[in-house]
């Protein structure tokens, strides 16, 4: 369903956070947040207000929020029950950016490379996908891999935010 943003204002908390928990990964507490930003001139302004409550939260639901997304082609090389994991629109963007057409050294380069990351930051890489090609993606993994945790956390939470503001664009209509 596909709601305006005039429509999104005159909604009640429980149809607002329906229309829109879907946004952000499996954290529908942003949305929550978000709502008593209201009312929202367009769906930047939406955008940003999301942005702003992913921001402002504490660091554990930080990183709560940031747990919640998936390792980038990890289901490829997990199960199927990995695959199913995966929200829609999480499938729908790895495949734009390739992640679904991996060879099989791409693959074991973003396993490797997801290992490294979550043993390092105790949480998976997040990149906006629709932001890049595999290549732009694996020199982002080999550059925030030199991060401290507290740059990562920052820079997971950022991607994030342009993840959200893509997935709003896609479902808010004018």
């Amino acid at each position: 369903m596909t709601c305006s943003v005039r429509q999104l204002n005159a909604m009640p908390r429980d149809a607002f956070v329906a229309a829109l928990g879907h946004v952000v990964e499996h954290s529908p507490w942003v949305v929550v947040d978000a709502f008593d930003r209201r009312p929202f001139a367009d769906r930047e302004a939406l955008a940003a207000a999301l942005a702003d409550a992913m921001r402002a939260a504490p660091r554990e639901r930080q990183l709560a929020l940031i747990r919640a997304h998936p390792e980038l082609a990890a289901a490829r090389w997990h199960s199927a029950a990995a695959a199913r994991e995966l929200t829609r629109e999480s499938t729908r963007e790895q495949a734009s950016a390739g992640l679904d057409r991996l060879t099989p050294d791409e693959l074991a380069r973003f396993h490797r490379l997801n290992d490294a990351y979550r043993a390092r930051f105790g949480f998976p890489f997040v990149i906006c996908v629709r932001e890049h090609d595999k290549e732009g993606i694996l020199a982002s993994f080999e550059e925030r891999l030199g991060h401290t945790p507290e740059e990562e956390v920052a820079t997971a939470v950022e991607q994030i935010g342009r993840i959200v503001r893509l997935r709003v664009l896609d479902a808010v209509a004018e």
